[in-house]
């Protein structure tokens, strides 16, 4: 069986997402999105029929007490590889390094990586229990990081990898 892998990320918002002060993060969602999406091994991400997914209403928990809610990202990318080529590259990095004026601190998990079948398209829900794994056990085959990740289950190889060491959060 052929996998590729999902990620989900999110972010509780410092502010309503139509607040003056998550303007520059607004105006950056389409072009950072477009960018996504022509980036090699890019497969799909998440988002309504409108081209993005800030409706998109999901980890309710988490949202608790945050003054904007929760925002989610989903997508599926070829290899661990291309994700972070994107992450880090110049036009997402950007952006990245400015999430701190728009997102509140996680003391938790609010990114996960898991691999699944070619063609399976993932769900919100699928994506809770991904984090919710993450946060009870750390990385492992089922959630695990960009930073601390796994083969796809088609390897021979099972062993714990660490990406380069230039793959930090720049924030």
């Amino acid at each position: 069986m052929d996998y590729v892998l999902a990620q989900v990320n999110i972010g509780r918002l410092t502010a309503p997402l139509d607040s003056r002060r998550l303007a520059g993060f607004v105006a950056a969602l389409d072009s950072v999105n477009a960018v996504a999406d022509a980036a090699p091994g890019f497969v799909w991400r998440l988002q309504t029929e409108d081209g993005n997914a800030t409706a998109i209403r999901a980890f309710e928990q988490d949202a608790e007490g945050a003054d904007g809610g929760i925002l989610i990202n989903m997508s599926v990318w070829e290899s661990v590889e291309a994700l972070g080529a994107y992450v880090y590259g110049p036009a997402h990095i950007a952006v990245l390094r400015r999430r701190r004026q728009w997102f509140e601190p996680m003391k938790e998990a609010y990114t996960a990586l898991w691999w699944i079948p070619r063609g399976h398209i993932p769900t919100v829900h699928e994506a809770e229990e991904r984090v919710k794994h993450l946060r009870a056990h750390g990385p492992t085959p089922y959630a695990f990081t960009l930073r601390v990740h796994f083969p796809s289950p088609d390897s021979d190889d099972t062993d714990m990898l660490l990406s380069p060491e230039d793959w930090t959060c720049p924030a």
